[in-house]
């Protein structure tokens, strides 16, 4: 039984996590490996960020003496989302990675975090020349990847097909959703303009699943309900909505980002309006599975066409739906698994 050692960034509250590690730890494990998974910051740490109260510092001590600990004692085989030792320099990831077969896994342009601070700067690159194997989740990673280690491979992050086969009704009243942190909400906030613009001739409530905290940052002018997220009700929520939202602003750290609320969204058969920014583009079929909206006059137009024309939504509906299977687990894990097996071969 081949043993590995997986370190994502975050435990299960963290999405990227979640939806890129220890989802394909438990199908590993069912395939017979021997998997040993150490998140860097535990649930308590996203808690605490996400209801925007401060961080202890001896937290943050405890997550780094921890993943000393389990970098030291980890298998041959390491899959590794991002990097071992954040903010620490290349130096230290090489002593414990040396006589290592690892895989990088990166689904955010974490570069830029990186960009100002002289004694990081090239540690991603380094960490990637020296890599086995790289997993990108989108194309614009992909490229920058490619540039330094040929072994790479593009798996966006995915979804369990088999959690969105419930059927709900819809709300009674016309629902928008928006899904994601309260650290993301920034970008609903940076659309604030043209949600009012959208609310001023079209009669619906953004739904915002992040965090009832967040309502204190309501957008005036816009019927908005905020509601914890749990796992528990995630399906249920997008499922009872009538069409998902991605909005983005058109930078470097935008265009890294991964289409995953799209693919939520798809999953539930929603049609989505979404910024054409980075992998968006990739996923959104522009009038088929949903609309790309690049100016305020877009967004309405596009909602207002799901909004009135109830066949075109209908239609648009069933494309998404459809299309979701392309982004799903089930197609996804065997691709992992090759990759990861010719890799650690």
């Amino acid at each position: 039984m081949k043993k590995i050692s997986i370190f994502p960034r975050y435990n299960t509250l963290g999405a990227s996590s979640r939806y890129r590690f220890y989802m394909y730890a438990e199908r590993l494990v069912k395939a017979g490996y021997d998997v040993r998974i150490s998140s860097f910051l535990d649930n308590d740490y996203l808690t605490q960020l996400y209801s925007n109260r401060r961080i202890n510092p001896f937290m943050i001590l405890r997550s780094y003496i921890r993943r000393f600990y389990k970098a030291f004692f980890s298998a041959k085989y390491i899959l590794l989302e991002y990097e071992m030792f954040p903010y620490l320099p290349f130096f230290f990831s090489r002593i414990f990675l040396a006589g290592k077969k690892y895989i990088l896994n990166f689904d955010d342009n974490v570069w830029t975090k990186y960009s100002s601070k002289p004694w990081l700067k090239g540690k991603y690159d380094r960490l990637i020349k020296n890599a086995d194997g790289i997993i990108a989740a989108n194309e614009y990673l992909y490229e920058i990847i490619k540039k330094h280690n040929e072994n790479v491979i593009k798996i966006p992050t995915v979804i369990d097909l088999d959690l969105y086969q419930s059927e709900y009704p819809k709300f009674e009243r016309f629902t928008i959703i928006w899904i994601g942190t309260p650290v993301t909400y920034k970008y609903v906030l940076q659309f604030a303009d043209t949600f009012r613009r959208m609310a001023g001739e079209l009669d619906f409530e953004l739904l915002i699943l992040s965090s009832v905290s967040l309502e204190k940052d309501r957008i005036p002018g816009v019927n908005m309900r905020f509601a914890d997220w749990h796992s528990a009700i995630e399906a249920e929520y997008l499922i009872r909505s009538h069409v998902g939202v991605m909005p983005l602003t058109d930078d470097d750290f935008s265009r890294g980002k991964s289409a995953f609320k799209i693919i939520q969204y798809l999953g539930a058969g929603l049609p989505v309006i979404a910024s054409p920014v980075g992998e968006n583009c990739n996923v959104i079929n522009n009038g088929e599975n949903g609309f790309l909206a690049d100016s305020p006059d877009e967004w309405v137009d596009a909602l207002k066409k799901l909004y009135n024309d109830h066949e075109l939504y209908s239609r648009i509906a069933a494309a998404a739906k459809k299309s979701s299977s392309e982004y799903s687990i089930q197609k996804y894990f065997p691709i992992f698994l090759d990759f990861m097996e010719k890799t650690f071969s």
